[in-house]
């Protein structure tokens, strides 16, 4: 049947066909296996998934929902519901004789509806496991659960083992779809979150397919029980090193009281210009052509190689100065490199802060660190500041133009040891420019925190810090030795040590 034939109506061949019956008996065996993991009990839980359908759009392919109030490791799948993409039930199945109840589509149904609207879904799970809903009591006035440094966050959307994944918590009500509100504020607030916890309830979790959220849902679950687990402990499971929990210390600085997170440029903040002008800068451009060669048939460097020639191609389209076309690939190895090599020169010449060159460099970087020939430097007062951040509880991230990578391998190869242990996260130029407020709108927006002045941003740059504090942030211009000079009456506040904030 052809797809446009399929929108109109759904013809009732179409709810019998295989895709739709498939589906249906999809939803059966993963209820019977969360029942297993004590996630759909008593009845409670639910989930739904769309009909996959390689000749319809996603937004458009129909949607089968389990039913409300059954035992969901009995169902069949004849006893689920069928839904338009709009979310009207088109099919119900037929009640079955006492002591069954009634059929009724899920109460979780306008919930799901807004994870496929606002989130094009493919799947949605909804789970009472007793993880999910004990992680939202250890702090009742907390609006977030946060974790971070645990190999399980790696299975969650957009998050790797560095990051601090955030979800929220919004509050439970006496019926499900009174929900709908407050989850749908929670998906505007958290535009990288794919799981909304119910306090005292459990939890919402979906993915593009039902494999993508039947796997992060097994992740989230587990982050679950390990904070439960480590907080049982008293070690705190938003810490990098999931130290002692940090009791609140109360400041008479109304300014510090509030201050959840301090984010931090690297140039110029926490380490010399010149450790990067003089030391970095200068490896990455004596070894571009010896790692090109070396890596040359890697995915990764193909990437850094395509990455690279599109950016090249938007400068010689904008009359750029230093770049030169790169070859195809077919015209020969030897000759992409030596174009390569000559664009790279000219970019870190001209101190080009690009995502492409970035990434780059940092791959190199990586090879210097690993062989012992770069240790990177920060400032005498670095160590200590953020030693102290960290016990007071307050969350330290970066944000640099170097790539992720290159600041990861900044901090944990410096001469006073690995410093990644104080650090929750890092943002790089691919969530934007440094010298744009959407910049630290979408940081802020990442961090979760109720208002952006809560968060300090330090930077050398005053561009940078015009920036931050249009979006809300507080902002400090940090004057160490070779930094560009200041504008007069900048009206920031300044620190020639990170000992002074």
């Amino acid at each position: 049947m052809a797809a446009a034939e399929a929108m109109i109506g759904f013809p009732q061949a179409y709810l019998e066909s295989k895709e739709v019956k498939e589906t249906s008996s999809l939803v059966t065996e993963l209820c019977r296996h969360f029942y297993t993991q004590g996630w759909v009990s008593g009845t409670g839980g639910s989930i739904t998934i769309k009909v996959h359908d390689a000749s319809i759009p996603k937004p458009d392919q129909l949607i089968v929902m389990s039913p409300s109030g059954v035992q969901k490791e009995r169902m069949q799948p004849e006893d689920m519901y069928i839904l338009s993409p709009n979310g009207s039930v088109i099919s119900a199945p037929s009640p079955k004789p006492y002591p069954n109840k009634l059929p009724k589509c899920t109460d979780c149904a306008p919930l799901f509806m807004k994870a496929y609207e606002m989130r094009n879904a493919g799947a949605v799970i909804h789970s009472h496991g007793m993880e999910s809903c004990l992680v939202t009591m250890l702090n009742p006035q907390a609006k977030e659960f946060r974790i971070t440094h645990m190999e399980m966050i790696k299975g969650i959307q957009g998050h790797g083992y560095y990051d601090e994944l955030v979800v929220p918590i919004i509050e439970n009500t006496a019926y499900e779809n009174e929900l709908t509100d407050s989850l749908t504020k929670a998906i505007i607030a958290y535009p990288k979150a794919t799981a909304v916890l119910v306090r005292n309830h459990g939890v919402y979790i979906w993915g593009d397919s039902w494999i993508h959220a039947k796997t992060q849902a097994e992740c989230y679950h587990y982050l679950f029980d390990a904070a439960i687990k480590l907080h049982q402990l008293g070690l705190d499971a938003a810490s990098p090193e999931h130290g002692p929990i940090q009791r609140a210390i109360h400041s008479q600085n109304q300014t510090e009281s509030t201050r959840r997170c301090i984010v931090l440029d690297i140039e110029g903040t926490t380490t010399p210009i010149t450790f990067v002008t003089d030391v970095l800068f200068p490896y990455a451009r004596e070894n571009v052509g010896k790692h090109l060669n070396l890596m040359y048939d890697t995915a990764e460097t193909q990437e850094d190689i395509k990455l690279l020639r599109s950016q090249v191609e938007e400068d010689l389209r904008q009359g750029v100065t230093g770049a030169v076309p790169v070859p195809h690939a077919d015209e020969g190895k030897d000759e992409v490199i030596a174009a390569m090599v000559s664009n790279v020169e000219a970019m870190i010449k001209a101190d080009r802060k690009i995502t492409a060159l970035k990434e780059l460099q940092g791959h190199i970087w990586r090879t210097g660190f690993q062989c012992n020939e770069l240790k990177s430097v920060v400032f005498e007062d670095v160590t200590d500041a953020l030693e102290k951040w960290h016990s007071s509880g307050t969350k330290v991230y970066i944000y640099s133009s170097g790539s992720r990578l290159a600041q990861r391998l900044l901090f944990g190869n410096t001469t006073y040891g690995d410093l990644r242990k104080y650090l929750s996260g890092f943002f790089d130029t691919t969530i934007g420019n440094k010298k744009e407020s959407k910049s630290y709108k979408e940081i802020t927006e990442t961090l979760g925190v109720d208002d952006p002045s809560e968060i300090l941003f330090v930077t050398d740059v005053y561009q940078e810090a015009t920036a931050a504090k249009a979006a809300g942030l507080e902002a400090i211009i940090s004057i160490r030795p070779g930094n560009a000079s200041l504008p007069e009456n900048h009206g920031f506040k300044t620190v020639t040590s990170f000992s002074q904030i």
